[in-house]
């Protein structure tokens, strides 16, 4: 040797004069080899006394070792490594290498700094377990693996890993787990012990001081992998599971996600090389989307497309992107996503696996176990159990402030082929319409605490009422919240309940949304929800109710969608409908939906004629429902004279609309007249900052903000948030930027048309402060 030290002697006296001859302390050392300080600590002591190859390889290239140096220091790592003996004679350790690192790894970037912080810093106070666990396809195996390959330098005394076959019929029990890990140390057969806990008790004394890597992949749950994790000492243990193994004590928690879209696209990339990926980037993109960012659909995809060189991104994403299909292209190989979550649908409960399915026909992004329930025909608390089991085992994925779970959507097309296979037309039929009928009658329910005329109960129809009263929401508040969370799957069971010919129950389920839509005038369903029950009446053949829902159906076209033309197409078959059957109401209310398409069209002067024709209709009917109507035309009407310059006339016109609220409406709450009140001060406040009088607009325009915000009517706070944000910017009232800037976020959130001028008076606002 070049300093003399000798060939032979012990690991850690040669490992400790190679640092100081480099000049190198623990800490530089560490930092070069990417070994822990611990564990050049416990090798220089004699604690580590045959650490592994790759380990020696690292050391011996960190501390700038020629080739017959590194073989030395070789040499003496290997005299230290163990070799019992058996009785037959010497026999080498058993082999549980771990498997081959893939070469295209991606992401997991957080993940793995996690599993080396561990490494790095395996302190008395720190868990010597990590579980990775997660939904089928998240590649856990594959992290795993890729960690311990990056982890190994940290792990002199040995790699092992072992898998558990979890998903298999028969898992390893802990017993015969224990004795190839035991043979992996080198003990012979016939010193290994019979007994569970007597291997338990070796493998906890053979492994307490070695600082040794295990890697667990596939456990079924907690009773496997207990006794096989070593007791207190450097060793770090990675158990991969499908299972979350919540029982699990005193561990460190890697829950893999799915890939982010760009990672998905990097994975595919370094598969199939960037040129193609170049040549066809939407593409990648979008099969990406198509894998659902799930890295073994993502995988798969690669090697299909690697295995034919010349086929373009393009075709496999056509063939992908038919639902029908999908989990047919998604195969490469024995590689089979439908193959992956087989596993794992096989091992549940005949129960859970009815739920699991069922579920797959909830409609909407996610659902509640509410829902479910109604698909498997279980009890509510049936069907959470479920919910829970199914989330343990990383097939549904659950909320994180509500009751409610989601499918990956390639999971929801796995589950729904096993609705065709398992349960057939008939069985699915009728869980669809054991939850058509439910979801309406709970959806009519809940939109009925919100209709002020009829006090919980639709004009004439077939209701009975919720379907749980026990467990229906309780006012307002849990009424809306009910609402908007299972809003696709009100709707969905409003389609299925117009499709199947059950109009009557179509027409109450929107008689009721009447009042609840008024106050959402940004959900732009509105329009088919009329549509279908428009189309219902007619196919009940009711004239009057046929009018009834075209009018709301020209509403929607006009509020929700901003779609004057086909407001004015439905508010012109309204009109024809209701005076077939003599309804002077509906009559009315035509006119003046009519009249507000026109406006919106640019035609003036039409929509003010209509809207005359109307008020002057309602005047001459005498129930409390005309009022209501004769205001909302009389409202309707000034806002159109000030917008064509005659705010004299309009404030006159909406003072006859105040008159109409103070005088009060027989059978009427004080709380309906408020509104309808709010609605004539608002207008009365535009009206005088028409004529400049702002001083006089700002308090009736301050007092029906307050009262739409009292109602929790955002559609219509919004704007009137923005006529006060005028008038106070007009008055240049230290509050007009904070009520613009509010009004501006309102009205965006509302995807209103006004968003714009809220920006403009804003910009305008800002220029004109910035000049002065």
């Amino acid at each position: 040797m070049r300093d003399g030290t000798p060939l032979t002697g012990d690991f850690g006296q040669r490992l400790r004069h190679l640092r100081t001859r480099a000049g190198l302390s623990q800490e530089a050392l560490s930092h070069a080899a990417g070994v822990s300080v611990r564990a050049l600590a416990d090798m220089e002591r004699g604690r580590t006394r045959g650490p592994q190859r790759r380990t020696v390889q690292v050391l011996a290239e960190a501390l700038g070792l020629d080739d017959a140096e590194a073989a030395d220091l070789e040499k003496s790592a290997a005299v230290g490594r163990p070799r019992p003996r058996t009785a037959d004679g010497p026999a080498a350790p058993g082999t549980l290498a771990l498997p081959r690192d893939i070469k295209d790894f991606t992401a997991r970037g957080p993940a793995l700094a996690g599993l080396l912080e561990l490494a790095r810093d395996p302190g008395p106070d720190r868990p010597g377990v990590s579980v990775v666990a997660g939904q089928p396809g998240l590649g856990k195996t594959a992290f795993a693996v890729h960690a311990a390959h990056r982890l190994a330098p940290h792990f002199p005394d040995g790699q092992f890993a072992l898998d558990l076959h979890g998903m298999d019929p028969e898992p390893t029990t802990p017993r015969d787990a224990l004795a190839r890990l035991l043979g992996a140390l080198g003990i012979a057969d016939a010193a290994i012990p019979a007994g569970t806990d007597d291997r338990a008790g070796l493998w906890r004394s053979m492994t307490g001081d070695r600082r040794m890597l295990l890697l667990l992949d596939n456990a079924v749950d907690e009773s496997q992998v207990g006794p096989l994790l070593p007791g207190a000492g450097p060793a770090l243990t990675i158990v991969t599971s499908r299972h979350s193994l919540a029982g699990l004590e005193s561990v460190h928690r890697t829950d893999l996600a799915l890939l982010r879209r760009e990672e998905a696209v990097e994975l595919l990339t370094r598969i199939i090389g960037p040129e193609r990926v170049r040549a066809e980037a939407q593409a990648a993109r979008d099969l990406a989307d198509l894998c659902g960012h799930l890295p073994l659909a993502v995988r798969i995809a690669g090697q299909r497309l690697l295995s034919r060189p010349h086929e373009r991104l393009s075709k496999l994403v056509a063939r992908l992107a038919a639902e029908g299909r999908r989990l047919d292209g998604l195969q490469a190989g024995s590689l089979r996503v439908r193959a992956a979550f087989a596993l794992s649908y096989r091992q549940l409960p005949t129960d859970t696996r009815t739920f699991l399915r069922r579920a797959a026909l909830a409609a909407g992004a996610d659902f509640s176990p509410e829902t479910g329930a109604l698909l498997a025909g279980l009890s509510y608390d049936d069907a959470v159990a479920c919910t829970e089991e199914l989330t343990d085992a990383g097939l549904l994925q659950s909320d994180a402030g509500a009751e409610r779970y989601r499918f990956h959507d390639l999971l929801r097309l796995y589950a729904a082929e096993q609705v065709a296979i398992e349960d057939g037309p008939e069985i699915r039929d009728a869980a669809l319409d054991r939850t058509t009928r439910w979801m309406l009658r709970r959806a009519t329910a809940a939109a009925l605490h919100f209709d002020v005329e009829h006090e919980g109960s639709p004009p004439g129809g077939a209701y009975d009422g919720d379907p749980d009263p026990d467990g229906a929401p309780a006012g307002r508040e849990e009424a809306r919240a009910w609402l908007e969370a299972e809003r696709a799957q009100w709707l969905a069971a409003l389609r299925r309940a117009h499709d199947t010919g059950r109009h009557q129950q179509v027409l109450d389920a929107a008689q009721a949304m009447h009042w609840f839509s008024d106050l959402n005038q940004h959900w732009e369903q509105w329009v088919e929800v009329f549509q279908r029950s428009a189309d219902s009446a007619r196919l009940l053949g009711s004239r009057r109710d046929e009018a009834i829902h075209l009018n709301y159906l020209a509403w929607s076209y006009n509020m929700c969608v901003h779609d004057p033309h086909s407001a004015l197409t439905s508010a012109d078959a309204a009109l024809a409908a209701a005076r077939d059957c003599g309804d002077g109401l509906q009559e009315g209310w035509a006119l003046g939906y009519g009249a507000g398409a026109l406006h919106r069209q640019g035609l003036v002067p039409e929509a003010q004629a209509r809207l005359r024709a109307g008020a002057d209709c309602l005047a001459s009917q005498k129930s409390a429902q005309a009022r209501l109507a004769e205001l909302t035309i009389l409202n309707s009407l000034g806002t159109l004279l000030r917008q064509a310059g005659q705010p004299v006339e309009a404030l006159e016109t909406h003072r006859r609309s105040e008159r109409i609220c103070r005088a009060g409406i027989p059978g009427r709450t004080d709380e309906l007249i408020a509104l309808y009140h709010a609605v004539a001060r608002q207008q009365i406040g535009n009206d005088l900052a028409a004529l400049e009088r702002w001083s006089e607009a700002e308090p009736p325009l301050r007092q029906a903000l307050a009262a739409f915000e009292t109602a929790q009517m955002p559609a219509w706070a919004g704007p009137a948030r923005l006529d006060l944000g005028h008038v106070l910017s007009a008055m240049g009232h230290p509050e007009a930027r904070a009520t613009l800037l509010a009004a501006r976020d309102d009205l965006t959130e509302l995807r209103s048309p006004r968003q714009a001028e809220a920006a403009a008076a804003l910009s305008a606002l800002d220029g004109a402060t910035a000049t002065r």
